[in-house]
């Protein structure tokens, strides 16, 4: 199954395992930069073999209607600037997901952040027929916070010790968007 969706500044396509060495490559582009807000991994997910099998896995959950996995590209070169996942797909009686994402460093503040959450956002509400939408993020991530609110999620609240990151329990800001609010 394949599905791409074209914004103005970048499409997003679900990963194949033909992408597995281009995620090598944006991963250890990024490896210092996403490990502020992120936990640090092992040596062993910075290689094509770990990466093919989460493409693996994502492609089975995607057929199971879990998880949508995403690279997200330039138009113009067609390389991998970053990916994008809605996740923790729930059922009625909830209909909601989870969104995550991350972009290159050298892409950041240019917009395509934000265009790919749209992206996925609509994705969700349109052809997944969620009710709810929900995002989670460090209060010192700024960058994120910007793109979660030009995409019209609200802020609901404050997860105490929420995500345990390299040595430390982090708080997370938990944002939301409803269908009713697309």
């Amino acid at each position: 199954m394949n599905l791409t969706f074209y914004g103005n500044t970048c499409y997003i396509r679900n990963l194949t395992v033909d992408d597995a060495e281009e995620m090598v490559q944006l991963l250890v582009r990024n490896r210092e930069y996403w490990a502020v807000y992120e936990p640090r991994h092992q040596d062993s997910y910075f290689t094509a073999m770990v990466q093919r099998e989460k493409i693996r896995e994502s492609i089975y959950q995607a057929r199971e209607n879990r998880e949508y996995s995403f690279g997200i590209f330039e138009h113009e070169s067609n390389k991998m600037i970053g990916h994008i996942s809605i996740y923790g797909i729930k059922r009625l009686p909830f209909l909601s997901a989870l969104v995550g994402y991350s972009i290159d460093e050298a892409c950041v503040g240019k917009g395509i952040a934000t265009e790919a959450v749209q992206l996925v956002v609509a994705f969700g509400f349109e052809q997944l027929h969620l009710h709810r939408i929900e995002a989670y993020v460090s209060p010192r991530n700024i960058g994120s916070i910007r793109v979660l609110e030009k995409s019209s999620f609200l802020k609901e609240g404050l997860l105490r010790e929420f995500l345990y990151i390299n040595g430390v329990w982090e708080d997370h800001f938990q944002y939301a968007l409803l269908e009713g609010e697309f």
